[in-house]
């Protein structure tokens, strides 16, 4: 595995994060940037990212709790309560916010920006649960960066709130995929009709989808409801978006 940690710094600080490269060949390569799911960083995050890499891309996995300090990876299934859920994600969610992971954003799209390794200066996000609204956030935010987005099993993407990741869509110039999760109630079939109206009303190139059968959290292979099949689909469906868009 090609994993190199480096700190990148922000407004607020130095956030952790971590570099994946092909395991052979040479760059430069296009930039992506992974964003990780509420469990946060830990081998199953790594294992991905150098799997999107070999796939011939740079790749920056950041950890978007970095404020909270240094941290244990969390055992998902070890989890057996709602109660130690809301205690531990609680303390983590408190760390973050929509507008401190742009702040984190413009700052990881500098970094890239820097790197010899990385070609161009477009770049393709994908994110998984949290990650999924980070990502339409980021292609509202960074239109002149962001190429591509990949958005899996998120949730909240087409809310009635004020700051909905759905309502950035006309600002969005990439190409978008969204794979929901089916029975997820953080993005059912009404987010889902809402979503995909607004990216048409803005005229985005996107897909949006539930994976039927698939819940919440399939794509991570140490998630206790991880689908193989799904988790492959989306697998498919991300290196053929990111083919397309950042070759």
């Amino acid at each position: 595995m090609s994993r190199t940690e480096v700190a990148i710094q922000t407004r607020d600080g130095a956030a952790r994060a971590f570099t994946f490269i092909p395991s052979s060949g040479e760059g430069p390569w296009p930039g992506v940037i992974f964003y990780m799911d509420a469990p946060a960083i830990r081998p199953a995050l790594f294992e991905m990212s150098q799997r999107l890499a070999d796939a011939g891309y740079f790749v920056l996995l950041p950890d978007m709790f970095w404020r909270i300090g240094p941290y244990e990876p969390i055992d998902i299934k070890a989890i057996r309560s709602d109660e130690d859920r809301r205690a531990i994600f609680g303390k983590f969610f408190a760390t973050t916010s929509p507008d401190k992971s742009m702040s984190d954003t413009a700052a990881f799209l500098d970094f890239l920006g820097t790197q010899p390794q990385v070609k161009g200066t477009r770049v393709g996000v994908t994110g998984y649960c949290m990650g999924g609204s980070t990502v339409i956030r980021a292609a509202g935010n960074f239109p002149d960066r962001v190429a591509a987005v990949g958005a899996f099993h998120g949730g909240n993407l087409a809310t009635d709130a004020e700051d909905s990741p759905h309502l950035l869509a006309p600002k969005i110039r990439a190409k978008v995929l969204v794979a929901g999760a089916d029975m997820d109630r953080g993005f059912d079939d009404a987010q889902c009709e809402r979503l995909d109206a607004a990216f048409k009303a803005a005229g985005v190139d996107a897909e949006v989808t539930i994976y039927r059968g698939a819940k919440h959290g399939y794509a991570p292979p140490d998630m206790p409801v991880h689908d193989h099949d799904a988790a492959e689909r989306h697998w498919r469906e991300l290196l053929a978006l990111f083919a397309e868009t950042l070759s």
